[in-house]
Order: structure tokens, then sequence, then C-alpha cells
């Protein structure tokens, strides 16, 4: 290596970062114990902003574009320094390049679940879970609160503190928003909208921003989840009674079907009471004479009809029991006094009957309460 050549060597001519790692915030330029020469070209791309330190102190912000560093456009680096050996001197600065792109795909999520208070199941616990991602906004304050000297800071090192901040602020969101439980996914958008605002207002003194915020799922716990599917089916199934008529008519047909065995005398059964209702439906109808039609009437008169039976009265909605923390039942009205005999139905029993809003302690059924009897008062004290 010649002499101009090593004389070349000791200062950079050109100051630029290409980013290939898609997570890197902030990059020290490496100088290798080289100096920028005055002169020197800096290139700062689309989704940078290069910022010199000088002595520990935050001097100049370039925006992007490709500038000669000269004097003109180091105003606060010129003051610092005085450049008492000449305004063409080499100098010595750390550079640092802060990306200002959007940085997406973050998750967060929360660990625990958040209580709250709902307005139609009481207390609840929520867990929630999505993506945000995130922006540099002031990279000065970035180099002041988060980054320091570390030389290559990436998104992993703020990540878990941002999740943090993000999970302390959903509970409270959710609360605030005063929705029912099941009303939730529907507004799940207004209340990330809600948040984006609120999490970027925390974060300005770091100097970051969260430009989007998306929740992808608001749910209940395992057990809360069984217990909701459950009330779901039985609003599905609607009139309970009428729903066990259907499941008995739909088993017979299975047996009918069924060759052999029992499933023959159930059959059988089947066809002699659709033959008796045929029977009945036609024994109305006036039988035709095979007698000449000079005969007398009297004697060949239609038969009466036959007695049809009114129809049977409609059966109550049967009740379902709430015993020992399960539920018990159907059981039919005329089996309740039997449940009260045995101790299993009590006043204090929680009880449910088709068309009820919610479970009620059978004291305050009048169609049960009487069940239980008048309680005497209590003997007057004795003189």
């Amino acid at each position: 290596m010649g002499f101009f050549d090593k004389v070349r060597g000791q200062f950079i001519d050109i100051v630029e970062f290409l980013d290939d790692s898609r997570d890197t915030l902030v990059y020290r330029f490496q100088r290798q114990g080289n100096e920028i020469k005055m002169g020197a070209k800096l290139v700062v791309r689309e989704g940078q902003v290069a910022v010199f330190v000088d002595e520990g102190q935050i001097a100049d912000v370039f925006e992007p574009g490709t500038y000669t560093l000269e004097t003109q456009n180091l105003p606060i680096l010129s003051t610092l320094r005085g450049w008492k050996y000449g305004f063409n001197s080499p100098f010595k600065a750390e550079v640092y390049f802060v990306g200002t792109r959007q940085y997406t795909d973050f998750k967060w999520g929360t660990q625990n679940p958040v209580t709250v208070r709902d307005q139609e199941f009481g207390m609840v616990r929520l867990r929630a879970f999505g993506t945000y991602s995130l922006r540099v906004v002031d990279a000065a304050r970035l180099l002041r609160e988060l980054v320091g000297t570390d030389p290559q800071f990436r998104t992993d090192e703020v990540s878990e503190f941002l999740r943090q901040t993000i999970v302390s602020q959903v509970g409270t969101a959710i609360a605030a928003s005063d929705l029912p439980m099941l009303d939730l996914a529907a507004n799940q958008q207004t209340i990330a909208r809600t948040l984006t605002g609120t999490l970027t207002t925390n974060l300005e003194p770091m100097g970051i921003a969260i430009p989007r915020f998306v929740i992808e799922n608001i749910s209940l716990p395992k057990e809360v989840e069984e217990v909701l599917d459950k009330r779901t089916s039985m609003g599905v199934l609607g009139n309970l009674d009428q729903y066990a008529k259907f499941q008995a008519a739909e088993a017979m047909g299975d047996a009918a079907n069924n060759p052999g065995g029992a499933g023959e005398g159930v059959g059988l059964g089947v066809g002699m009471a659709v033959g008796q209702q045929m029977a009945q439906a036609l024994g109305g109808a006036t039988q035709p004479s095979t007698q000449p039609s000079n005969q007398p009437s009297n004697q060949h008169a239609a038969q009466p009809a036959a007695a049809v039976p009114p129809p049977l009265p409609p059966q109550a909605a049967p009740w379902f029991l709430a015993v020992g923390g399960q539920q018990v039942g159907p059981v039919l009205p005329a089996d309740l006094p039997a449940r009260v005999a045995s101790g299993e139905l009590t006043s204090a029993t929680l009880v449910w009957q088709q068309g009820m809003a919610a479970w009620t302690a059978a004291a305050e059924v009048p169609a049960i309460a009487g069940l239980f009897g008048a309680t005497p008062p209590p003997l007057p004290p004795q003189a």
C-alpha cells in the first residue's frame, strides 16, 4: 500500500447504513478508529434519520437525502467544536442511523385474565391478544430514553416493555367502554382505535408512536365458555317438552327400521297406533248399502259414528333444579312434592322453567312456593 493510499484510508468519505435485518431500530456507524473528514458524503435513505453525537451530546439530525458535510449544514456541531484547527480539518463524531419506517407484526397478549364487571354476568375474567406496529417519531428522544450507547438497538429489546404497557391499558379500555361482554366482539375496532391514541400519548416521551393496533380476539376462560355453550343450547332447544316428543318419535323410527329383535315389536306397535288413528278418522263415514233401493231405509241406516275422545290436556313445562352445583331435570310438576318430601327441593333451591329469565329461588316462584307450606311465627315470650 502506497503512502497516499494509507492517508486516504484514514478518513471516511461516505457515511451510510443499509439495513438488511428488518428489525434494527438504531445502528451506530462503525468508524473503526477513522475520522470523518470535512466534505464527506452523508447518505440518509427513506425510512431513516442520521443523528450526530459529539462527546455524548446530541448535535445535528439529518432527514432523508444526500449531504456534503460542511460547516454550513453542521450548525450545532460547528458551535460545539468551534473548529479551532480550521473548517476543513477532520472531526470525530458518533453517527447513529435511526429507522423511522413502520415496524409491523408485533404481538401482544394477556398472560393472566383481566377481571372486569359485566352488566349481565357480573364479574368475569377476559383474555385478549392481537398485533400492533411501532414507529420512531423522535430519534433524539429515543436515543436519550431507551438506546443510550447501544451500537445496535433491535426491536426485541423494547418489545417486552411495549407489551407490558399495552396489557396495562387493555383492561382499562375494556372496562371504560362499559359494553356488555357479548357486545365486545362487535366493538373491537372501536376499542382498538381508542387504545392506539392512548398508547401513542403514553409513549410520546420516548419518541415512539403506535400507528396501528389490532385486537384479534377477546375470550373467556374455558370453564365459563362451556357454561355459555350450555345456555346457548337450551335457547336453541326452545320448548323442551316438544323436543322430548320429537326425540321419542325419532327413536321409534330408528327402532322400526332396525330388522329383528325389539325393532320389529316397536314397528308393529307404531303400525297399530297408526291403524287405530285411521280407523277413528274413518269411523264417522257412512257405510254404502248393498240392498236394493226399494227396501225400507230404517233397516239399513248408517251406523252411528264412533265416539272420539277429546284431546289430552297440554302438559305443563318441566322444571330444572340446581342441586349441589349440578343441574337436575327435567322434573315434571307432578314429581315436585316428592322432591320436597325427600329434601332435595327446598325453598332456597334455585329452579328454572321455560319462559323464565334466570334461575330463581323456589320460595319466590308462586307455582312452587305453595309446596313448602306456611311457617308459623315464633311463640310469644312466656310471662
